[in-house]
């Protein structure tokens, strides 16, 4: 890993936090749709006139209004990298980085090599791959192109093609935007505290302070989705399919992918805190995968590749 990316990503923790996104994720998520805020506007206007409500309360309804029609335009590149990088805080707070410098170039280069070869060559921010400090078997992928892959997930892998399907498999997930559907799902809630929070202007200071409290809260529960919960199953499914065809992309064997899930399966415990929680069961996976890769035989990569690949992992 080059210094620059390696700073990149230890810079991550100390940088973005919980409370520093809960500012610029309002005008990052509530941007957009202006028909709604027309209609409150002159509901608001009409009421206002009729002595219904007060004028203040009137333009608290039509900001309220805009921000629940701004929830549902798109998310751009710029605000995913910067959510991405919030994502990337959380998980450098809760792992080490292993940052031995062969492994690190290596899974750099496999990575970009992937990335460039998929459906979504370029982010905003580029792709980024790190190698987390953990025996865990697991590996989380931020909005943006913010990847981490476990050192228990790496051991997972007998080759090189396993160790590029591994990183493949997670540039799915970037590319699919599976990070800001997950996302998506919480806007509404953004835009509601929104509404409560033009309410609070009005009716009183203490409302005010616990809503902001409340929008706090969502945002920790985009990061509970996107890192504890893990994607849906169908995600999954559909991230192992972008996969296999990045791997042919590239020139690699995609049953890389189902020898690493071999792998995982057997080394895997029931109820841990890995893929086997976030993740749908390595046999199924391989049976999906498999009608994919019945043109290939199994993995017999060129003796140049291996000694490539022992060299990097030897101490992962």
């Amino acid at each position: 890993m080059k210094s620059t990316d390696r700073r990149e990503f230890l810079g991550l923790a100390g940088k973005w936090t919980l409370g520093a996104l809960a500012v610029p994720t309002l005008s990052a998520f509530l941007s957009g749709c202006e028909t709604m805020g027309e209609v409150a506007a002159l509901g608001s206007n009409i009421a206002t006139s009729q002595g219904w409500m007060t004028e203040q309360q009137g333009q608290s309804l039509t900001r309220s209004a805009q921000a629940v029609g701004k929830t549902f335009q798109d998310i751009t590149p710029e605000q995913e990298y910067y959510i991405g990088r919030t994502v990337g805080a959380v998980i450098l707070q809760k792992y080490r980085p292993y940052t031995e410098p062969a492994a690190a170039r290596y899974v750099n280069l496999l990575g970009q090599t992937a990335a460039r070869a998929s459906a979504r060559p370029e982010t905003f921010g580029g792709y980024h791959f790190l190698i987390l400090d953990s025996d865990e078997i697991n590996a989380f992928a931020a909005p943006g192109g913010l990847i981490f892959t476990t050192r228990g997930l790496l051991r997972c892998c007998r080759s090189e093609d396993a160790a590029a399907a591994v990183l493949a498999h997670e540039v799915a997930h970037v590319q699919l935007q599976h990070g800001l559907r997950a996302i998506r799902a919480s806007r509404i809630t953004s835009a509601l505290t929104i509404l409560g929070a033009e309410s609070a202007k009005t009716f009183g200071g203490q409302d005010l302070a616990d809503l902001t409290s409340v929008f706090e809260n969502s945002v920790s529960d985009i990061i509970e989705t996107l890192v504890n919960s893990g994607y849906s199953k169908s995600q999954e499914y559909a991230s192992d399919a972008a996969a296999v065809g990045t791997l042919r992309n590239v020139g690699y064997n995609p049953n890389g992918l189902t020898d690493m899930l071999a792998i995982m399966r057997r080394r895997l415990k029931p109820g841990g805190l890995d893929f086997a929680k976030t993740h749908p069961s390595p046999e199924n996976r391989i049976e999906r995968i498999q009608p994919m890769v019945s043109g290939f035989g199994p993995v017999d990569a060129p003796s140049a590749r291996q000694a490539r690949f022992r060299a990097a992992m030897r101490n992962v």
